[in-house]
């Protein structure tokens, strides 16, 4: 069993499974802005299509890359497309921070302060992880990029590990957290994400 788990394509595999229910979810919400078909807690998307389309295909790309970038054989192997995917990889982050800031900004009220908070830290802070991931790996410091990368992913993908506790909540209440419930659970799980990278 402890031999299975050190494959190099185990923790890669997990890491896109975990994230693969947001991706198709933003990916549903990319067709249906254009049909005019969005749920009604997501109708004011629709406003702002070009950064919701930018914060799908951001997202979506960085959580796909994300997983193949940290398997050690692409690394080892494939030292080209390591690196070309790679820089995909920071342009999809940035991509996914700006457009995450520029929708808190067009709608402040969805959340509570606190939840706004969190998000305009976790924005900054991705493109701050991936900045630092470019300097390091500019001064042929490996470790400490492949450090950077790994916490850039931790927040960017945060909204996975909310997903993943809000859906069953929905799914069996018929109504999502709300209130101090959702506050503590958005937080929680976005900062466990980044602690437990």
């Amino acid at each position: 069993m402890t031999r299975w788990l050190t494959r190099p394509v185990v923790v890669p595999a997990a890491l896109l499974l975990g994230t693969l229910l947001t991706i198709l979810l933003a990916l549903v919400q990319a067709v249906q802005i254009p049909l005019g078909a969005l749920p009604e807690d997501s109708r004011r998307l629709g406003t702002v299509p070009v950064w919701h389309f930018m914060h799908v295909l951001g997202g979506a790309t960085f959580g796909i890359l994300g997983p193949i970038q940290f398997g050690r054989v692409l690394q080892r192997r494939y030292g080209l497309l390591h690196r070309v995917m790679g820089r995909m990889f920071v342009a999809a982050g940035a991509m996914l921070s700006l457009s995450s800031l520029s929708l808190l900004w067009h709608f402040p009220e969805t959340y509570s302060v606190a939840v706004n908070s969190a998000r305009l830290l976790f924005g900054i802070a991705l493109g701050v992880a991936l900045a630092m991931a470019m300097l390091a790996i500019r001064k042929r410091d490996v470790a400490r990029h492949r450090n950077w990368m790994i916490r850039a992913y931790a927040i960017g993908m945060g909204a996975t590990a909310v997903t993943m506790v809000f859906l069953p909540v929905y799914a069996i209440t018929g109504v999502p957290p709300a209130g101090l419930v959702s506050d503590v659970l958005f937080l929680g799980c976005w900062t466990a994400c980044v602690i437990f990278a």
